[in-house]
């Protein structure tokens, strides 16, 4: 079914090219410009992409960890050339038959009653709008956030971010108040267990709430498990207590299901995991595995009709974009068809999990091993005993030099990892096979010597 060779012949010419031209005009995210010396990517398909000097990589970062069907699926590849034959653009004031069909599609799994979607372009997008709905539908202000969370690159997204990409964009603040979530391994409350750990984050978090003032409080805003900040699943009751607190104040509740969303955990949403059902919940990434940017909002009932009558102040040019919508239904229909989140919880319960903590038996420098379906995190450290990470938090340069080698020595073995300050997080496409899976288990437990080589 592979729409591209899956063994490309290398052209270092080629990438030579590609290389120059992105130097000499492509500026990059979160990075200084002058630093940094991008692998120019020839081709991909499935779970795997390719350089233009024949390197073929195991994507276990499923790049920014959205394409949950892997590269080049052909049914996406074809709905959207079938679409861009039909019809390309429309404005988002007309309804169109595959935005229509697409936000059936996303209602039909969200949990309760979150069954009108407003699209965007993607996550940050998503969470703008929520917010923005959540402080009109209550005429308050304040939204509280995590530390440990990741909420994307935008006004109020970056604010209600807790991790150090927030810092340089801290003038803009105001109204944003972060609070500790749950994270035994590094317990901010000194728990010895998940019940004390559970019982203890949600006093804490009513307490920031009695200081901040209830009244105040337009929303909370978590991730439903966060992702980039270590894949910290909370523990039994957590998001259930959050859910009893904001409605004793009547505090909108908006779960970010960016990443953890559309089987990423094994379930369509990770909310399915908890029985919770968010006010509103945020998507982007897996709901077309990024192949046309796409995000958006779901929205329950209440909200929605907070809207009937008084016009919603917020709109974008490409909202339901008919491309990203049409790439949505091909996704969400091949993922109902060939059991792709069924494939992702067996392969992490069966494969990855066990896996990883026999690796954790083998290695100093891996402390704990957390995760759900194809969504998993190996916390690295100096020593087990202690606890100290393996690099310090948000270091770069020298400091970070045990985990550029650990990355360095998966690449070598053919992983693409995704590292993030003292972590290597495990999270293939949805669709990875057992023996694939196996394949870069294989590689990364080989790698982690070179983080071994750090410890205490």
């Amino acid at each position: 079914m592979s729409v591209q060779p899956t063994h490309p012949s290398p052209d270092p010419a080629a990438g030579a090219a590609v290389k120059a031209a992105d130097r000499a005009h492509v500026f990059h995210s979160w990075s200084a410009q002058g630093l940094i010396d991008p692998l120019a990517i020839a081709g991909a398909d499935g779970s795997y992409f390719w350089d233009y000097e024949g390197n073929r990589y195991l994507d276990f970062s499923c790049q920014l960890v959205n394409t949950n069907i892997g590269h080049q699926h052909p049914k996406v590849v074809a709905a959207i050339q079938e679409q861009a034959a039909k019809m390309c653009t429309i404005a988002p004031g007309f309804a169109v038959d595959v935005r229509s069909e697409a936000a059936r599609l996303v209602a039909e799994r969200t949990p309760g009653d979150l069954d009108k979607i407003f699209f965007t372009n993607g996550g940050a997008e998503a969470v703008e709008n929520a917010v923005r709905m959540a402080r009109l539908h209550t005429g308050r202000s304040k939204v509280l956030s995590a530390y440990r969370s990741y909420h994307g690159a935008t006004a109020a997204a970056i604010n209600l971010t807790g991790d150090p990409r927030r810092w340089p964009s801290d003038t803009a603040s105001a109204g944003v108040v972060h609070f500790w979530a749950p994270f035994l391994y590094r317990s901010p409350f000194h728990a010895e267990n998940e019940a004390q750990e559970c019982e203890r984050a949600l006093r804490h978090l009513e307490d920031t709430i009695a200081y901040e003032g209830p009244s105040g409080i337009a929303a909370i805003i978590l991730e439903t498990i966060p992702g980039t900040a270590g894949i910290m699943v909370p523990p039994p009751g957590y998001l259930a207590g959050v859910r009893e607190i904001c409605d004793r104040y009547g505090i909108v509740f908006i779960l970010d299901e960016v990443m953890a969303g559309f089987g990423r955990t094994g379930h369509w949403f990770a909310a399915d995991h908890f029985g919770v059902t968010p006010d509103l919940l945020t998507f982007a990434k897996g709901v077309n595995s990024g192949y046309v940017p796409l995000g958006g909002v779901a929205i329950s009932a209440e909200i929605a009709a907070t809207f009937d009558q008084r016009p919603y102040p917020g709109g974008l040019t490409y909202s339901g974009h008919p491309l990203a919508c049409a790439s949505a239904i091909a996704t969400i229909n091949a993922m109902a068809e060939e059991g792709i989140v069924e494939n992702a919880a067996a392969i992490g319960e069966n494969v990855i999990g066990p896996a990883l903590r026999e690796i954790a038996e083998r290695h100093p420098s891996v402390g704990e091993v957390r995760g759900l379906g194809v969504f998993w995190a190996l916390d690295l450290v100096k020593d087990k005993e202690t606890r100290e990470p393996l690099v310090p938090y948000n270091a770069s340069g020298p400091a970070n030099q045990p985990m550029a080698d650990f990355a360095a020595a998966c690449k070598r073995g053919g992983l693409w990892p995704f590292v993030n300050m003292n972590r290597t997080h495990v999270v293939p496409p949805c669709t990875v096979t057992e023996s694939e899976a196996k394949e870069g288990l294989a590689i990364l437990d080989e790698a982690l010597n070179a983080a071994d080589a750090h410890t205490a």
